[in-house]
């Protein structure tokens, strides 16, 4: 049976919890590459030459961000997990609200991992007050594209069905 929504028909509430499981793996698949890599980076800097030459607040700061990473990518990952151990059990709704909390937290571990790869790297070259503005600066930039702007923009446009919490039944194992 397909879940594709039929033209000119109503999207019933399955399809729609199908279709937002699916946008929602695919939002993380490009946060996941971008946490990959950061943290692929992370993991190769200690065995560099540099690296000794750092003092204790840069290897504390990396310490931070290496493990806000790895805590990145185990919350962007998670949802696939999650669905493989509730696949075909009917609780897609759940499956949506779990990797929709675990995508922003995993985005706020990786806000960490980005503001402190900066600072350690800022303060390795630059004297560190002006690694803190830097810093600051970044956070403030990523701060201003993943929360504020959205925040803003929440009521743009015509309202979307998407945005509902709950299927059409008002409960959660209704649909699935």
């Amino acid at each position: 049976m397909s879940t594709e929504p039929v033209p000119g028909a109503e999207e019933t509430a399955k399809q729609r919890w199908q279709r937002n499981f699916a946008d929602l793996l695919q939002e993380l698949r490009v946060a996941q590459t971008g946490v990959q890599i950061l943290f692929a980076f992370l993991l190769t800097l200690p065995f560099s030459s540099g690296f000794p030459e750092t003092n204790a607040f840069q290897k504390d700061t990396y310490i931070v961000a290496l493990l806000a990473a790895a805590a990145a990518a185990a919350l962007i990952i998670s949802p696939v997990a999650f669905h493989r151990a509730l696949f075909r059990r009917g609780r897609k709704p759940e499956m949506v609200r779990f990797a929709h909390r675990m995508a922003s937290g995993g985005l706020a571990f990786m806000l960490v991992a980005m503001v402190s790869s900066v600072l350690l790297v800022t303060d390795f070259v630059l004297p560190r007050p002006v690694a803190f503005v830097l810093s600051g600066l970044t956070a403030a930039w990523f701060l201003t594209f993943w929360a504020a702007m959205p925040y803003l923009r929440r009521n743009w446009g015509e309202p979307d069905e998407d945005d509902d919490e709950e299927p059409a039944t008002g409960r959660p194992d209704a649909v699935g």
